[in-house]
C-alpha cells in the first residue's frame, strides 16, 4: 500500500502485540519546540476493544490526573477504533518516562472514587461513564507493565 500521511494507518496493525507504549509521531515545530504522540494500547487491534463507556471514563481521568504528574501532557485521546489512546506531549521521545508517567496515572485512576468532570454541565454524554470498567481495563494492563516497550509480535 502507498504511505499515508496518518503515521498510525502505515503501521501493520496484525504485527503488533498489545498493550504496549510507542512513540507514534514526534513535530518539531517552527519555533523549536517538539510535540510527542505516544501510542497507548491496550487491546490487541482487530481481536478485541474497549467498550465505549470504559473508553470514556479513562478518557476523563487520565486526562485529569495526567496533569498532576507533569506539565508537559498537551492532550490525551481515545482512538476511534476503541483499541487505546494517543498522548501528545510537549517534548522529546522518552518511553522509560512516559510509561512511569503512564502507570502512575493509572494507579490514580485505580484509585479513584468517582469520574472527574463525568455530569452534564461538563461532558457532552455525562451518563456514559463506567469508573468500573475504566479500573478494570487499566488494571489489565498495568499487570503486564513489564512489557510495554514490546511493540511487535516475534
Amino acid at each position: 500500500m502507498p504511505p499515508m500521511n496518518v503515521e498510525s494507518f502505515n503501521l501493520d496493525h496484525r504485527a503488533v502485540i498489545a498493550p504496549y507504549v510507542r512513540v507514534a509521531d514526534v513535530k518539531v515545530l517552527p519555533h523549536g519546540d517538539t510535540l510527542t504522540k505516544y501510542d497507548i494500547r491496550f487491546c490487541q487491534p482487530n481481536s478485541e476493544h474497549l467498550d465505549m463507556p470504559a473508553v470514556h471514563s479513562i478518557e476523563h481521568t487520565f486526562a485529569e490526573c495526567a496533569r498532576n504528574h507533569s506539565d508537559e501532557v498537551v492532550d490525551f485521546s481515545p482512538m476511534g477504533c476503541q483499541t487505546g489512546f494517543y498522548l501528545l506531549m510537549a517534548a522529546t521521545p522518552d518511553v522509560p518516562a512516559t510509561i512511569e508517567l503512564v502507570a502512575r496515572t493509572f494507579e490514580d485512576i485505580l484509585n479513584a472514587t468517582a469520574v472527574p468532570a463525568a455530569n452534564e454541565v461538563q461532558c457532552g454524554w455525562g451518563a456514559n461513564h463506567s469508573l468500573e470498567a475504566a479500573q478494570s481495563a487499566v488494571a489489565a494492563m498495568l499487570s503486564k507493565k513489564d512489557t510495554w516497550e514490546e511493540v511487535m509480535a516475534q
